[in-house]
């Protein structure tokens, strides 16, 4: 390619395993600044699915490095998922930065897997000088893997077997590849996925995850980067439509106590999909950081600025600065039969009636869009309000525009028939049209004998910023599934492991409204 100088080169680990990188070097004489991604996917991808191509910040005055992680690509070794990252991060800055072509400054950045191996050090002794982790988080179990005691599930099953088919390409495994490439794109995965792993990538993270039990901390790793990290300039990037959101709002929080200045953006996005991305704003917080050169876009606009989900303009907006709107949930029994019957109404108290709802595992409830989706974002979910599995309550339309900004959280007094239900809700802006805009989910599970007793129930949301316009109503919609974002609960209080079975039970459950509550807390530092 023009523009760039494109080699690759071995770095050797602590305990000798040789780790492959591919680094794009700016025409001209240099040294200059380095940007790393370290990531498992393959390093002539580079992150393209998101960012810019390496050779755009080469040509900007940057020396690129993109490394295969160990086990993965042309790198040596046993891919062992993050816990083997800190050790040979740590080695690659060092490596880098004793290199010919490096000015010995050094940035991070990257999403995902990219957006947690930036921050995995062993200590102190090389940390990038600034970094820009994008969509990830610390903890594996509530930032990874699941929420609401309820493992992702398609999630989970694409992402696992995406990397068990590029180890069995590594290996030479032609038909375990094809398996499973044939299993995803004909959808059979989320029945057969955990087989398929456990014949391809026994010892791979998503299946350990998938087999462990998101309802409690044990046996799950949180990772701790090393204190003095915080201190560092660094950019964290979010989407409201990606399931890392709350991770990337606890590193922006942790950054905030540690003694840092963290920038904040988060996008109406999913995971894959930036709408254009943030590449200029991530080269001018690099131009400022690793040249001295800066920015009027970052030093005159506060450190945090969020898109509206509604308007589609981005605000300077604080996380722990919730909205902090009430509303009751008052209905006469129909919510479920008449999607307009359930009134949201905005005060403290006032709620009033009881809701029963029945799932049907022969044709659960679907769960579309939003941030636990493969077709992740904002979604007209207005057939699935007129399910009869579904209750709906309503607010009257506006007289003024109202923002939200925050932490939705639905409390609520339920009991099921059978040891094990799943509370599936979301929040939708309701137009003059009829179109009912989804934009925000959230899931619980619970299960064992306690399922059975009247109990205040708690099922938290995706943080949101979404200002509604007047005309407009706020609708909150309560189902017990979500197919297959979740997997399917059996209703026997066994841990749902995929779609429903000849075993799974219809599940009735009555909720009583008097006490409900819908509240707005702030996304970061609420209890």
């Amino acid at each position: 390619m023009s523009g760039a100088t494109v080699c690759d080169s071995r770095i050797e680990a602590a305990d000798g395993v040789e780790l492959c990188c591919r680094i794009w070097t700016p025409q001209g004489k240099g040294p200059w600044p380095v940007l790393l991604m370290r990531q498992p996917y393959g390093r002539a991808i580079a992150s393209t699915v998101t960012y810019a191509h390496p050779q755009w910040y080469a040509s900007h005055g940057y020396a690129v490095v993109v490394q295969d992680v160990r086990g993965r690509g042309s790198s040596q070794g046993h891919f062992l998922g993050f816990r083997q990252e800190a050790a040979d991060a740590t080695a690659t800055m060092a490596w880098i930065r004793a290199q010919s072509w490096c000015n010995s400054r050094v940035g991070s950045y990257g999403f995902s897997y990219q957006g947690l191996s930036q921050l995995l050090l062993l200590d102190d002794s090389q940390l990038p000088d600034a970094l820009a982790p994008a969509m990830a988080g610390l903890d594996e179990r509530q930032h990874w893997a699941s929420s609401g005691g309820c493992h992702w599930w398609a999630l989970g099953l694409a992402w696992g077997l995406q990397l068990a088919a590029q180890g069995c390409q590594r290996r030479g495994d032609e038909v375990g590849w094809a398996e499973i490439r044939q299993s995803l794109e004909s959808g059979s995965f989320l029945r057969e996925g955990l087989d398929l792993l456990k014949r391809h990538d026994r010892e791979g993270m998503a299946l350990d995850w998938l087999q462990n039990d998101p309802a409690t901390p044990g046996g799950w790793r949180v990772h701790q980067p090393p204190g003095a990290l915080w201190t560092r300039p660094m950019l964290l990037i979010g989407g409201w439509h990606d399931p890392h959101l709350t991770g990337v709002l606890d590193l922006w929080q942790r950054a905030i106590a540690g003694g840092g200045k963290p920038l904040l953006r988060v996008g109406a996005w999913s995971h894959l999909q930036w709408n254009g991305g943030l590449d200029r704003l991530q080269l001018a917080f690099f131009n400022q950081h690793l040249r001295d050169q800066p920015s009027a876009e970052l030093q005159d606009s506060q450190p945090a600025w969020l898109e509206d989900l509604n308007l589609g303009h981005w605000l300077p907006r604080w996380p722990q600065h919730g909205s902090g709107q009430v509303w009751s949930l008052a209905s006469e029994g129909l919510a479920a039969l008449d999607s307009h019957e359930g009134r949201l109404n905005p005060t403290r108290g006032g709620g009033s009636g009881h809701v029963t709802l029945v799932h049907d595992p022969w044709r659960p409830l679907p769960g579309r869009g939003g941030h636990l989706g493969l077709d992740a974002g904002s979604a007209d979910r207005r057939d699935l309000d007129q399910r009869c599995d579904v209750a709906c309550f309503t607010s009257d339309a506006l007289q003024l525009p109202m923002e939200l900004l925050g932490l939705p959280e639905l409390q609520l007094q339920a009991a099921a028939d059978q040891p094990g239900f799943d509370l599936c809700a979301a929040l939708s802006v309701l137009n003059s049209d009829g179109r009912v805009q989804q934009c925000s989910t959230g899931v619980s599970r619970w299960l064992g004998e306690g399922c059975q007793a009247m109990a205040l129930r708690t099922v938290v949301f995706q943080p949101l910023l979404l200002t509604l316009q007047p005309g407009e109503r706020l609708r909150l919609s309560v189902g017990l599934a979500a197919w297959p974002q979740i997997a399917v609960n059996p209703g026997d209080g066994s841990m749902p492991q995929g779609p429903a079975g000849p075993h799974h039970r219809v599940i009735s459950v009555d909720i009583e409204l008097a006490s409900a509550q819908l509240r707005i807390k702030p996304m970061v530092g609420a209890n």
